[in-house]
């Protein structure tokens, strides 16, 4: 009689422990997306005060270009201001912008046609149909995002990237594989379309993907600091590479926000190439009600970048695992924004959402109704 008393005790302490624990997570939830709902009425010191409250760890660094004068600053617990100081960061899918500005100089120099199929430039089997390097650049191929590889599974427990030993066999096995029909697809964010024009730049410049870029960026763009990621650096929690991840292409740069800033003045001297890079390459409506209400929009895309053509603003982000960043821009407003933070994607508010309200702030105007 003890025993089955202590069992049904046993019972109904977990059947409480259950219930606190759905409540906490509940709540929890409900208050994130109360502080969510928030956002509009936020200033971008309330946001950065909000994201860091309580955070031993989080450093988020605001880059600002305004009228030509560049500046930064540095935030860390509570969103107090630090002594500014250079951190490298993951800035994830910003690799991206950087991979189709190589595309962009390989169309100008006549080595890619933008236009031209997949197997023109990788050798595959022959099919009825294959993507064109604009489908790819545009995430309107019809790939997925990504595509689950026996060497995902292998890694998934030992190391803290999902792409991890993903090369350039698997990329081709693949595009062998899947069967895109021939006819117009909707936007459809893919790291794997652009894991393979990392492939092809491979092939056009017979040089391996991260000797390419990494002498791209610190030879032509002069950004001396921004590379393929090793896993150094003073912030810690960084991804795992293999030496020849063709997901690289996708999102394995690191940078700090000099450089950053660099490249965001880039975007708005709009030289001959960079307004190349800029033209809308396919317009299309991507856009959340959420994100529209905080005055994101997705209504086409270029070279990379993402276009939203009610504001004028061209803009990308990009997020790892312990990182998010991003960098928008005006070139009629001559005003540019880069957040590079050391937090998740889905920690609080992200830096997406920081870095658009910094630029209504700037501009002392809402660009968008």
């Amino acid at each position: 009689m003890k025993k089955q008393i202590s069992k049904r005790r046993l019972a109904i302490i977990i059947l409480i422990l259950l219930i606190a624990a759905v409540v906490v997570i509940i709540s929890i939830s409900a208050y994130g997306k109360y502080k969510m709902s928030l956002i509009p009425q936020m200033t971008s010191e309330e946001i950065l005060q909000y994201t860091l409250k309580d955070s031993e760890t989080g450093i988020i660094t605001v880059g600002i270009i305004k009228d030509g004068s560049a500046s930064y600053s540095v935030y860390g617990k509570d969103g107090k201001q630090l002594d500014n100081a250079l951190h490298t960061y993951e800035i994830g899918s910003l690799t991206k912008t950087v991979t189709a500005s190589l595309v962009n100089k390989a169309v100008l120099e006549g080595k890619i046609d933008i236009d031209g199929s997949v197997d023109k430039y990788i050798e595959l089997p022959e099919k009825d149909h294959y993507p064109t390097i604009r489908e790819l650049l545009t995430h309107t191929s019809g790939y997925k995002s990504y595509y689950l590889e026996g060497t995902m599974i292998k890694y998934h427990f030992s190391k803290n990237n999902d792409f991890y030993g993903v090369g350039d066999s698997d990329i081709i096995k693949r595009l062998e594989k899947e069967n895109i029909a021939q006819k117009e697809y909707t936007y459809n964010y893919s790291n794997f379309g652009y894991a393979v024009l990392g492939l092809v730049l491979e092939k056009v410049y017979a040089t391996e993907y991260t000797t390419l870029v990494n002498d791209y960026l610190h030879n032509e763009l002069v950004m001396k600091n921004t590379k393929m990621s090793e896993g150094d650096g003073d912030l810690g929690n960084y991804w795992e590479w293999q030496s020849g991840d063709t997901y690289l292409a996708a999102g394995g740069l690191t940078s700090n926000i000099e450089d950053m800033l660099i490249y965001a003045q880039l975007q708005l001297d709009e030289d001959e190439m960079q307004k190349n890079a800029h033209t809308a390459l396919k317009l299309f409506d991507a856009n959340s009600e959420f994100y529209k209400s905080l005055g994101i929009r997705i209504d086409g895309t270029a070279y990379g970048w993402i276009i939203d053509t009610e504001s004028g603003l061209i803009w990308h982000n990009g997020g790892t695992s312990d990182y998010n960043a991003y960098l928008g821009f005006s070139t009629d407003e001559d005003v540019a924004v880069v957040v590079l933070s050391n937090l998740p994607p889905n920690y609080r508010i992200p830096a997406t959402v920081l870095g658009r309200k910094i630029i209504e702030e700037l501009t002392e105007k809402q660009l968008v109704e």
